[in-house]
């Protein structure tokens, strides 16, 4: 089998996703996509299952590289300011060059309410972010523990949604119409600062 091929087969796959949604993965829609002749991508991929499945391996592989760049970029942001910042960059890139792949993410993660198998496929995605918040927490010298992780994690999370959908009152009512002051509001909340309102709260290490 080409490898070469069958990447691009699946890097269609995801456009087809991101673009059309679920209904519209079709093996004809990638071979379309992919500018190969009809028929090339039922022999990749024989059925849907195989498509869902081939654009998961093909979104967990771009997700670990992306894990990977951020980890070869150094020990991480040394303060909060840099954490926020680098929280926002991360939204600008999903909604801007990382569109597709996160709207492919998106897709798969409704298809996997019905489907565990693909649910098993995703796994590892959503699970490594509470992990990696967690570590950016503690680079940031902030409280890193598993409740302030999960907290950073499903804010970030849940800000997709909105985020790919665009409508401004949303964003503005969610605050992602600044990614910046976006960030920064989602650590106070998560971990607040000393001389904040809830400084004598005792947060969880």
């Amino acid at each position: 089998m080409n490898q070469d091929r069958r990447d691009r087969l699946r890097d269609a796959a995801v456009a087809v996703l991101a673009e059309a949604g679920g209904r519209g993965l079709t093996h004809r829609a990638v071979d379309t996509a992919a500018g190969v002749p009809p028929g090339t991508a039922k022999n990749y991929f024989p059925s849907r299952d195989a498509l869902l499945r081939a654009v998961a391996e093909r979104c967990l592989e771009q997700y670990r590289a992306l894990a990977d760049a951020l980890a070869g970029a150094g020990p991480g942001p040394s303060d909060r300011d840099a954490l926020a910042a680098l929280l926002a960059g991360l939204l600008r890139d999903a909604a801007g060059p990382g569109r597709a792949r996160v709207l492919a993410y998106l897709e798969l993660q409704a298809e996997a309410a019905r489907r565990p198998w693909l649910a098993a496929l995703l796994d590892p995605i959503g699970a490594a972010d509470f992990a990696a918040h967690g570590r950016l927490l503690r680079a940031a010298g902030l409280p890193g523990g598993p409740a302030q992780a999960r907290a950073l994690t499903l804010a970030m999370h849940g800000a997709l949604w909105h985020l790919l959908a665009g409508a401004p009152d949303t964003l503005a009512a969610a605050g992602l119409d600044d990614p910046e002051a976006f960030a920064r509001g989602v650590l106070s909340a998560v971990c607040p600062e000393p001389d904040g309102p809830e400084a004598n709260v005792e947060e969880e290490r």
